[in-house]
């Protein structure tokens, strides 16, 4: 399966504050795109931790009744997530990936350093094909 894993490095909300911080988060993994002025991706993610803090099963058509939005809107972003590796879907509910959100995200990072690991392979056998030397 292949991943896109997109980090954007904003600043950090000053002062703790739970829904700020999530917006942050989902910001910083360039969740939320331009095209998204309502934020509907960060607000899908909200609704899925609300609803598997309370029951564990999430489906997108839970989500998409929740925020009162079309069901495809909602697969849409819920696709994305499963591209950056932060949820998983079975059959046809929704899970966050290692079973919170901590360990999504450091499922997220082991998986980028896995990629950073071949790509830095990969260019070695590059450099030593051309004959660059490392410095």
């Amino acid at each position: 399966m292949s991943r896109q894993i997109v980090l954007v490095n904003l600043e950090k909300p000053r002062e703790k504050d739970p829904e700020k911080d999530l917006h942050w988060l989902c910001n910083s993994f360039g969740l939320s795109s331009g095209r998204d002025i309502e934020n509907t991706a960060n607000q899908i993610v909200i609704t899925l931790l609300e609803n598997i803090a309370e029951n564990e099963r999430v489906s997108s058509e839970m989500i998409a009744e929740a925020l009162g939005i079309n069901l495809s809107r909602v697969n849409h972003h819920v696709r994305n997530l499963v591209n950056a590796g932060l949820v998983y879907r079975e059959k046809r509910l929704l899970y966050l990936r290692g079973g919170s959100l901590k360990a999504a995200v450091h499922e997220m990072r082991k998986d980028s350093e896995r990629m950073f690991d071949e790509l830095e392979a990969i260019a070695s056998d590059i450099d030593r094909q051309k004959g660059i030397r490392n410095r």
